[in-house]
């Protein structure tokens, strides 16, 4: 055979090959994406006892060393990654002492502050003594006034002036009890651990249970602002502007008075010198009583170095649109639940990606993994992060998937903003329930307690805040599990995660089946599996709960529901569109309608008097950042006008109706495409 003649054969057989070959859809590989040949239980062990063999807070060398494992796991799973470092302010305790002089005749009881080493944590004693991020430093003294969770209503006819208050964890952020207590007139506060709440019952604890030891201390933050305190609005790098130390406490986000977290242990010898001997199971009366506190706290402030790991998969054909996956690295103590089960989550969606580019997949749309740091403090690294990013990041990020506390137990649980939560259910859908393997995870989930239900993301409990709140985007958390007993203590390690969280590792297998396949979908589908019907129809909801309020004083609530309506005709318009798309050109326009719907819920200008909260339908409550809000604006004004009880006041609350009205509005414009 001539050279000419073998040329043509091999040019003829691969013109066929190509004619004849179809690379597989994305379906197939999202089905071997939650194939058990893919999953690795054993793995994800092993990272999990990696990241939490030494505490590791923010700016410490173990947390570095943490970062380090991150990237080297992340550059083994092909991403292409880098660090990207911040010169943020943090806190650390330099003294700590509290007194307990229980009556006048009584000899003062000096408190240890310790939390018992229970275990056989060879890094036990590396864990940072117990303190409040960004606490206050003081000495303080007055009697002892129990306040029950510290809530605003705890307080109603509370006297508490001259006092430190005793409250309890478990309704709302650490914060804001030290700030309720502030504005009532206390002089300090301490915030303790109840074993009604984390104990359990009987004397069991961990290491025997997972419930809280008597010397187990929740500690975290009391600031109550998002980012680097000295840095508001702008990124913090070496040589920015920085405000003063007095200019941060006169911000309104920092604490004014001194705190201290204690343990349940102590706790009781402090209620007993207030309320006397209280039988298991009755409710403490608040008010004060004979003893009198004396807390001392002197923190230092320091300029510290932290690390985001940023990994990325570069899309094939839409690389300027990102699908962003994040969870936060840094920890109080171990850190098991907290953060690093989610980052053992991550990088197992890392590794099973790797798997899929091995076969042959590529994403339509750019993936980027964000491994945040000093999040504990005040979501500092993701904030600084879309800080710095905020333009880029709002004109090409597609969505924000967020896990952070991503086991703690069974039961999957899920928030986002509304036109996910039809993508969330079909994911779940998908995949097979870790404790129970007759039934999908979705099927577990609608049979439970919260029945299928998703909640919203306008608390600042983790690092989506920054991506909802601030510049407007569509966003996801899940994890497996609810609140658990040794939260923020020394006892969330490895060994509480083996014995209770998870023995077999298989709720962070499914865990890493659902997000990924969520981050899956909105990389590779042509057009994104937005649901903007469910977004004005959870709207609807909210819009009906506040006109069943009966606010009276000539308020107007129809502008709401007019603009609800309208978008909800344009989520309908746009779900026909995508019905019947052709060509990448027009899904290309109408993926970033959907896209950009979102970023149209914000207002410039932000909420009134904390105008970094852009977002006007999904915002923090005001007296608890714990807690989510739909309309935050009005709701704001609302608390304002029942307070000062005047006219001009509830015009406000009016004006802010009509914000939100016009937001939702600007949104369906948005879907719809077309200029007016």
């Amino acid at each position: 055979m001539s050279k000419s003649t073998t040329s043509l054969a091999f040019l003829l057989a691969a013109l066929s090959y190509f004619l004849l070959y179809s690379p597989p859809k994305p379906h197939y590989y999202h089905t071997l994406f939650l194939s058990a040949s893919f999953s690795d239980n054993a793995s994800i062990a092993l990272n999990l006892r990696t990241l939490t063999r030494r505490p590791h807070i923010a700016g410490s060398v173990a947390n570095a060393e943490a970062a380090a494992f991150v990237r080297s796991a992340f550059t083994s799973s092909s991403l292409k990654t880098h660090l990207v470092s911040y010169q943020v302010s943090l806190t650390y305790p330099l003294h700590r002492s509290l007194l307990l002089t229980p009556n006048a005749s009584a000899t003062p009881i000096t408190f240890t502050l310790e939390q018992e080493d229970v275990g056989d944590n060879p890094y036990a004693e590396e864990v940072t003594p117990t303190f409040h991020g960004y606490a206050k430093s003081g000495n303080v003294s007055g009697p002892a006034v129990y306040a029950n969770y510290g809530r605003v209503q705890d307080f109603a006819g509370l006297n508490v002036s001259g006092a430190v208050v005793v409250a309890r964890y478990g309704k709302i952020y650490r914060g804001d009890i030290v700030r309720n207590a502030y504005r009532a007139g206390a002089v300090g506060v301490v915030v303790y651990t109840d074993k009604r709440d984390y104990g359990g019952g009987g004397d069991e604890c961990f290491p025997a249970s997972k419930w809280m030891p008597p010397s187990g201390v929740q500690v975290g933050s009391v600031y109550n602002g998002l980012g680097d305190p000295t840095t508001p609005g702008w990124t913090s790098v070496e040589g920015c502007e920085r405000l003063s130390e007095e200019a941060v406490e006169l911000s309104g986000d920092s604490p004014l008075i001194p705190s201290l977290p204690i343990s349940a242990a102590d706790a009781e010898v402090i209620l007993k010198s207030i309320v006397g001997d209280v039988a298991d199971g009755d409710v403490y009366p608040v008010g004060p009583g004979q003893g009198i506190l004396n807390l001392s706290y002197i923190g230092e402030t320091v300029i510290a170095r932290i690390e985001n790991v940023i990994g990325v998969i570069e899309g094939e054909e839409e690389p300027d649109r990102y699908v962003i996956l994040g969870n936060h690295r840094d920890a109080w103590s171990f850190g098991a639940v907290d953060p690093n089960s989610g980052t053992a989550v991550l990088l197992e969606i890392a590794q099973r990606l790797d798997k899929l580019q091995r076969r042959g997949w590529k994403p339509r749309r750019t993936i980027i993994f964000c491994n945040w740091d000093a999040e504990e403090y005040a979501l500092i690294g993701s904030t600084e992060w879309v800080e710095e990013n905020r333009e880029m990041l709002a004109s090409r990020a597609v969505a924000y998937l967020n896990v952070d506390c991503a086991v703690s137990g069974p039961g999957f649980r899920a928030s986002a903003t509304p036109q996910l939560d039809e993508l969330i259910k079909q994911a779940a859908q998908e995949v097979q329930d870790p404790d129970n393997t007759t039934q999908t995870v979705y099927d577990s989930w609608i049979g439970s307690s919260n029945s299928g239900v998703i909640g919203r993301l306008g608390d600042l409990t983790s690092d989506y805040a920054s991506f909802v709140q601030h510049v407007g985007f569509p966003a996801a958390d899940m994890r497996f599990g609810g609140g658990y007993p040794v939260y923020h203590s020394m006892y969330d390690d490895f060994t509480w995660m083996e014995k209770f969280g998870d023995p077999m590792f298989q709720r962070h297998v499914a865990m890493a089946s659902v997000l990924g396949l969520v981050a899956l979908r909105l990389a590779d589908e042509e057009v994104l599996p937005f649901n903007y019907v469910s977004y004005a129809t959870e709207l609807m909801k909210s819009a009906e709960d506040l006109e069943k309020d009966n606010l009276g004083h000539g308020i107007d609530v129809s502008p709401l529901f007019k603009s609800i309506q309208d978008l909800y005709t344009s989520a309908q318009g746009i779900h026909i569109e995508k019905e019947g798309i052709k060509g990448a050109l027009k899904a290309r326009e109408l993926n970033d309608r959907l896209m950009m719907a979102e970023r149209a819920l914000t207002d410039r200008d932000g909420l009134s008097g904390r105008t970094w909260y852009k977002h006007l339908v999904y915002g923090p409550a005001k007296y608890d950042e714990y807690g989510s809000e739909s309309f935050p604006g009005i709701d704001d004004a609302i608390d304002n006008a029942k307070s000062v009880k005047t006219k001009a006041s509830w015009g406000l609350v009016q004006h802010e109706i009509w914000r939100v009205s016009r937001a939702i509005r600007h949104a369906s414009l948005v879907l719809k495409g077309v200029l007016r």
